[in-house]
């Protein structure tokens, strides 16, 4: 039988955890939630399958683990360009925004169209979207992408933007490294420059952030 949403609220809350709660508060979470585990997160979605008027109802509870569960009921071909616009424009936490990229956003459509349309955008969301389709196009689909426009837009905006678009256009700075050998050094030299996660801390074994080291790594595990 299908849920509503004060079922699946039930249920959602029943799976909660405080580790997982308090992980996310130390990640600047200040919505409400249960913080349910990813996994059980993706188990649930998979009992409920493709529900787009409850995914709609979870989405606008406001709730971290409903919107995470309300992305996996979606398909996105359900979905106007609008309603994509406007859900990335009411994201609040950095967690929901990536999936919601990763599961939505990507597979939609009318992509391209919101990829540049939010790579002119204010809002700090909508960007940080616009620069992770953008650094999609870099890695996998690169044909009318410019890097040096975009090295000149990362290296004059970067150092000011809101650590959420920092971040995607930081993978843009280390894709376009990677990927075109003639803007390497380039991007190589804009990562020094700006020191942005210079110093941000990562397990044993994991690559850094830090675009120089990011790309360097990289290219050495290509050769």
């Amino acid at each position: 039988m299908p849920m509503n949403l004060q079922q699946t609220l039930t249920q959602l809350e029943s799976l909660g955890n405080d580790k997982v709660c308090q992980q996310r508060q130390k990640n600047g979470a200040k919505e409400q939630q249960f913080g349910v585990k990813l996994g059980d997160i993706r188990k649930l979605a998979a009992k409920i399958k493709v529900d787009l008027p409850l995914a709609n109802a979870l989405w606008e509870s406001g709730n971290i683990d409903a919107r995470l569960l309300a992305v996996l009921l979606i398909d996105p071909a359900q979905l106007a360009m609008n309603d994509v616009d406007r859900m990335v424009r009411s994201v609040t936490f950095v967690q929901v925004a990536d999936w919601l990229t990763a599961y939505v956003v990507k597979k939609h459509p009318d992509k391209e169209s919101l990829r540049r349309q939010w790579m002119q955008d204010d809002d700090r969301w909508a960007a940080r979207a616009g620069w992770e389709l953008t650094a999609e196009r870099i890695a996998k689909q690169p044909d009318g992408i410019d890097p040096a426009e975009l090295l000149d837009r990362i290296e004059s905006e970067m150092a000011s933007a809101a650590p959420e678009v920092q971040w995607t256009m930081n993978v843009c700075l280390a894709g376009i490294g990677i990927h075109n050998p003639q803007h390497r050094d380039r991007a190589i030299a804009i990562g020094e420059k700006l020191g942005i996660y210079r110093d941000f801390p990562v397990s044993k074994g994991c690559t850094s952030p830090f675009a120089p080291l990011w790309i360097n790594e990289m290219v050495r595990r290509q050769a």
